[in-house]
């Protein structure tokens, strides 16, 4: 009896996401035989709504067949959600919170963005301060400010608006993203430095204790702790001493985009986001720039190698994304420049030369 296929699903969703998820296409027609031959499975390939574009079409950010398709799938691949013809609607019908419920009902709760100094791409800082940039950042991705409750909106009686929003962890959630974060740094260069406030915040006091008892699993990693302000500052200034960065929700959505401004493409940065079963979900870190949308010019880097990083996690074929990775390396060092389409076509050359001459 065949093994039954690897399940890739693609949501391409709004403003650039369209485009960036097409570009990945050639690259999956030219891998298609390459992924029968190294890991017995075929990949068989879904498309499903999700944000803008499902409320347009279902009146719902995230339909009940998209979230059926993705619960079943191996991985899913995101382009982008959101944009200014949403803004006015209430928070809990916007394309973002698509994107939130899904990363909840997937139970994702470990982002892994990989920055790291790319071929072709300058960054603002210079060459000595930048050479050399490799880090991932481990951001914990369904608690936190985000997800906590209670969240509201009022009008005081003095006629003041007034917001609430509430940050809360449990030793369970910070347990499980920091072990995550040790084991990949036993895979790197073995440090992991934790993000938090807590001179300030009662959750990032929580969250250094916990860090360093699960430090006590992995005697292997040297653990440093250090505020969120002082990390930024040091980031920009020593960016290169960095190897993984274990942070709350909040703090790693911001320290993401910082590292992409370091290396000098957000467009090009990638992000996986995992839990302990069930399918992964994969999507570039650059949001979905409107601006941008259907002038052929956003970058596809980011979401091919989001792709590159769902054949390491989900597909087991880490051989098959470091041929992805040497690809678009080598295409950015060529013409970062590239359209959207053709960057996609250039890549998936290069990525069939090199798997080709790896089999042969």
């Amino acid at each position: 009896m065949a093994a039954p296929p690897w399940r890739l699903v693609l949501l391409p969703g709004d403003g650039i996401g369209p485009e960036v998820v097409s570009a990945v296409r050639p690259v999956l027609e030219r891998m298609s035989w390459e992924f029968e031959s190294r890991t017995g499975r075929r990949l068989e390939v879904q498309e499903a709504a999700i944000g803008g574009a499902a409320i347009d079409r279902f009146g719902t950010p995230l339909p009940e067949e998209t979230l059926r398709h993705a619960q079943s799938a191996d991985a899913i691949l995101l382009g982008a959600v959101g944009g200014p013809a949403w803004d006015r609607l209430p928070p809990d019908r916007r394309p973002e919170s698509g994107l939130l419920t899904l990363r909840r009902m997937l139970g994702v709760y470990a982002n892994l963005r990989p920055a790291r100094a790319l071929p072709g791409v300058r960054s603002p800082l210079r060459p000595e301060i930048a050479s050399g940039v490799d880090v991932l950042l481990v951001r914990e991705l369904t608690g936190g400010l985000y997800f906590g409750k209670p969240r509201r909106q009022w009008v005081r009686q003095d006629g003041l608006r007034a917001a609430l929003d509430t940050m809360t962890y449990d030793e369970g959630e910070i347990r499980r993203v920091a072990r995550v974060a040790f084991a990949a740094a036993r895979e790197r260069r073995g440090r992991v430095t934790s993000v938090d406030k807590a001179n300030v915040l009662a959750c990032s006091r929580l969250w250094r204790e916990v860090v360093t008892e699960v430090a006590q699993e992995y005697r292997d990693v040297r653990l440093d702790h250090q505020l969120v302000d002082s990390a930024t500052i040091r980031l920009v200034q020593h960016p290169a001493e960095y190897d993984v960065l274990l942070t709350e929700n909040l703090f790693g959505d911001i320290l993401s985009d910082l590292l992409g401004g370091i290396v000098g493409q957000i467009g090009a940065l990638a992000s996986a986001s995992l839990g302990a079963e069930g399918p992964g979900l994969f999507e570039p870190v650059h949001g979905s720039a409107p601006d941008l949308a259907g002038r052929d010019v956003a970058t596809p880097a980011g979401a091919l190698l989001s792709f590159a990083l769902a054949c390491r996690y989900a597909f087991g074929a880490p051989d098959l994304a470091q041929f992805l990775t040497e690809a678009v390396d080598a295409v950015l060092d060529e013409d970062a420049g590239l359209g959207t389409r053709a960057f996609g076509d250039r890549v998936a050359q290069h990525f069939w030369a090199r798997s080709h001459v790896a089999l042969t």
